[in-house]
């Protein structure tokens, strides 16, 4: 008898790869069509304006930016800036360029991350159509990256510049790792370091780049599987030991951003904000993410930050618990339970609010890479499922395009909130509770616009909700004063430099609206105080209406005339 091959035992497959290889032509079709229906949901982002939420700070108020690619400018732009709170010169030179070509054209800005957003999208279809030669999985993970509401805020948000244009590096980064070891080359090794590095220069959320590398090379680029099982953890080690250079940046770029942001006043101090609060926020937060992925309705540009109960947050420690052991187990059988859900828990790391920035609780543009494990679970999980129930291929085909449907038309009306800054914050105090935030800056824009009853009924919304915020009292007095009301517009001039000492512009307002009354002499010291202030912080503009108001109020004394309320007050 002749040897005849043993036939191997019955194997589960153990992930959907390499089961179905790419036709020639399906997956450049995929990318057009991709970008096609990206640019038509976000289509009316084109007709959208600055806001005045930190596009002033990043583009229309900030003269580095706004005189284009300088070599002052270029300089500036690697410096630590403590004004945005974060060190991103290559974002900096992205709006100077946007400047140099398009001056204050809010519509071409706004193209510029449209079209960043795109090419993202179709090399993240790309990058994982290669890695795991699944098309159409592959397609639906960078479709749902592309469309999904969630993502509105990085795209349609001008300010966030740095989410997309990071995003754009990240997808960059993993291509060039991808070559890397199918050549295996040194070249290919440095060209991955080089262009995570300049990711790292757009935005520190590429921190968790190198970890997310790790994953990729157990699932799906299978670097494990040539090993035997009882050398596993010896074939991790050069693995680990490649990434190290990558561990470094990753280490130079949190000391440099930690240094920035506390710099810049956006870190909380510890003793305000305690770690069991944090705590509880963080877990709230990789809950409230899944959700909001599921029903994306009632998104705001800030949810503010409020205390979670305990057994809230016990609750969402079990369940991410119980998620993660499950994800682990399934993980043996299909691999990405666990890189996906391992994906989405790490890339939220940084921006999870252990190390708590700024005043909100949690940031829909802090989903936009981590959600994209949570949608390779998803959509690899139900690709294996068809392919060992092939008769629910075309329910899930079905299910697929009302999803695609639903989130086209999703990010489509989210989009429209973003079309001016009254719209903006409109849709925030509609949403949210508690929002003093967005109270006070819907009554400085609709105080802008003329409509002072309305801005006034926000204002003391918001001075409800927290009675200890300076420039809420300073915008509630430009609003009384402006409607004749000069007397309360005294006591919340006086309100606002109680509550912060250094407030300028609010000492300006007070000397105005005193002056105003027949109180020169108070007028006068007031605006003294304006000057100073404005002087030691470098408030030139300011220093310059103080000194003209000085000499005014000083002319009518001298006369014994009472000056009227001019266009010198100021926010």
């Amino acid at each position: 008898m002749g040897n005849k091959r043993r036939r191997p035992r019955h194997q589960a497959p153990k992930s959907p790869v390499g089961l179905e290889e790419p036709k020639k032509g399906k997956v450049p079709l995929l990318c057009m069509v991709l970008a096609v229906v990206t640019v038509a949901a976000y289509w009316p982002v084109l007709g959208a304006d600055f806001v005045h939420y930190d596009d002033g700070e990043y583009v229309t108020e900030n003269q580095h930016v706004l005189g284009g690619l300088t070599l002052d400018g270029l300089k500036w732009s690697f410096t630590m800036d403590n004004e945005t709170a974060n060190w991103h010169p290559l974002t900096w030179m992205s709006h100077m360029l946007d400047c140099e070509l398009f001056s204050e054209n809010a519509g071409l800005h706004h193209l510029t991350s449209l079209i960043i957003h795109t090419v993202s999208a179709v090399l993240l279809l790309l990058v994982l159509a290669s890695m795991t030669r699944r098309v159409w999985p592959s397609a639906f993970v960078a479709a749902a990256f592309a469309l999904h509401p969630l993502h509105v805020e990085s795209v349609a948000w001008i300010a966030e510049r740095k989410d997309v244009l990071s995003g754009l590096f990240w997808m960059l980064t993993m291509a060039c790792y991808l070559r890397y070891t199918r050549r295996g080359s040194r070249s290919s090794y440095i060209l991955t370091l080089v262009v995570f590095g300049l990711g790292l220069m757009t935005k520190p959320m590429l921190v968790t780049l190198p970890f997310v590398l790790l994953l990729l090379d157990y699932w799906p680029l299978e670097r494990l599987e040539s090993a035997p099982s009882i050398n596993r953890l010896r074939a991790v080690r050069p693995l680990i030991v490649e990434k190290i250079p990558f561990f470094i940046l990753t280490g130079a770029s949190c000391v440099v951003t930690y240094i920035a942001q506390k710099a810049g006043g956006a870190v909380v101090d510890i003793e305000a904000l305690s770690f069991s609060a944090r705590l509880s926020n963080a877990l709230v937060s990789y809950v409230g993410y899944i959700v909001k992925m599921f029903w994306p309705v009632g998104l705001a540009v800030l949810y503010p930050f409020k205390h979670i109960p305990m057994w809230q947050a016990f609750s969402a420690f079990l369940g991410l618990v119980v998620i993660t052991i499950a994800a682990i187990l399934w993980g043996r059988r299909m691999k990405c339970f666990a890189v996906g859900w391992l994906w989405y828990i790490g890339t939220l790391v940084p921006v999870i609010g252990l190390v708590h920035v700024g005043s909100h609780g949690l940031a829909d543009r802090y989903t936009y890479i981590p959600l994209i494990g949570i949608f390779i679970i998803v959509a690899f999980a139900v690709s294996y499922l068809c392919l060992i129930r092939p008769a629910l291929r075309s329910a899930m085909a079905l299910i697929t395009l009302l999803l695609m449907t639903g989130m086209f038309a999703g990010t489509r009306n989210q989009v429209t909130c973003w079309k001016d800054s009254i719209s903006l914050f409109r849709r925030a105090v509609e949403v949210t509770e508690n929002n003093n935030f967005m109270h006070n800056n819907l009554a400085a824009e609709l105080a802008n616009v003329g409509q002072l009853d309305e801005a006034i009924v926000h204002l003391r919304l918001a001075l409800q909700i927290n009675p200890d915020i300076a420039r809420a009292h300073n915008n509630l007095g430009i609003a009384l004063a402006t409607t004749g009301q000069l007397d309360e517009a005294i006591d919340c001039y006086r309100h606002a430099v109680h509550i912060d000492p250094k407030y300028a512009s609010a000492y300006n307002n007070l000397g105005i609206a005193l002056a105003a009354t027949g109180q020169l002499h108070e007028g006068l010291l007031a605006t003294e105080k304006a000057l100073e202030l404005a002087e030691a912080y470098g408030n030139e503009k300011l220093a310059q209406e103080a000194r003209g108001l000085l000499k005014l109020f000083r002319e009518a004394r001298s006369d014994n005339e009472k000056p009227a309320i001019n266009d010198n007050i100021a926010e």
